[in-house]
């Protein structure tokens, strides 16, 4: 059984799905998806996320805000974000947060700010961080080598960047997550990444409904695909793809500490 660890319910296209999102959801646990964890990008939006993980038994959620949301750092409020963190057991990570300067150089100071907040709570209530980043290497690293003197984990959702990277972060005792982006023709050294993460330290998502991998590119990404992203790390590890999602499974629950509630379920 399979777990998507990073998708983004709230925003899929459900036009193929009769505009259900159970229906959706069935179409993934048709082929062997046990889990999704819906990922919070905005406060604003949380309410959406926590309704769905609050509405199904193999959902859970996350409360945080994007590095590019038009959000003044100022105005995080780390009490706010703790309340929203600490809802309940279905709220079970802090973020998606972290640092992109791809398409935003003149904001670093207050990405930063943004991120050192949501890092502060993670530690502070001992929830796991949900990671974004691309082209802040160095940057990413300072904050989460800082942090983990203070008890933080987490994972580096939808990973695109080097071995030596990757390499750091595992050495925080961080887990790696990998996207439909492993699959694409141009994503040959991303594919050595995935040869080279342990297997044990390894998490597989959608991003959807963003990013969908091969050979469903170009189309809105849906839940049930992460089966393709699973596949495609098993033939880079020489796995069975059932292998591959006990793994990926056991990696998400010891992350998430989400192993209770889902037997529960």
């Amino acid at each position: 059984m399979l777990i998507d660890s990073h998708c983004h319910l709230d925003r899929i296209d459900l036009s193929q799905a009769d505009g259900d999102l159970t229906v959706a959801l069935n179409q993934a646990r048709a082929r062997g998806v046990s889990g999704f964890l819906c990922v919070d990008i905005d406060l604003d939006n949380f309410n959406d996320v926590y309704r769905i993980a609050q509405a199904y038994d193999d959902i859970w959620c996350s409360a945080g805000v994007h590095p590019l949301a038009k959000m003044n750092a100022v105005d995080l409020s780390t009490d706010h974000l703790t309340q929203l963190a600490m809802s309940g057991d279905k709220v079970v990570a802090v973020g998606e947060c972290g640092l992109d300067y791809y398409y935003d150089q003149d904001s670093k100071a207050n990405q930063q700010e943004m991120f050192e907040k949501q890092l502060s709570v993670a530690c502070d209530i001992g929830k796991p961080v949900i990671v974004h980043t691309r082209e802040a290497r160095e940057d990413t690293l300072h904050l989460l080598r800082k942090y983990s003197a203070k008890g933080l984990q987490g994972v580096l959702h939808c990973f695109t960047e080097s071995w030596d990277m990757a390499r750091a972060a595992l050495d925080l005792d961080f887990y790696i997550s990998f996207s439909g982006i492993i699959t694409f023709r141009n994503a040959e050294e991303l594919r050595e990444v995935v040869k080279q993460t342990p297997i044990e330290r390894l998490l597989v998502e959608t991003d959807s409904p963003y990013l969908a991998p091969v050979p469903y590119r170009g189309k809105s990404n849906q839940p049930q695909w992460v089966v393709e992203v699973a596949q495609c790390v098993a033939d880079l590890k020489g796995l069975s793809l059932d292998k591959t999602a006990q793994a990926t499974t056991d990696n998400f629950h010891r992350l998430f500490k989400t192993r209770q509630s889902a037997e529960g379920s």
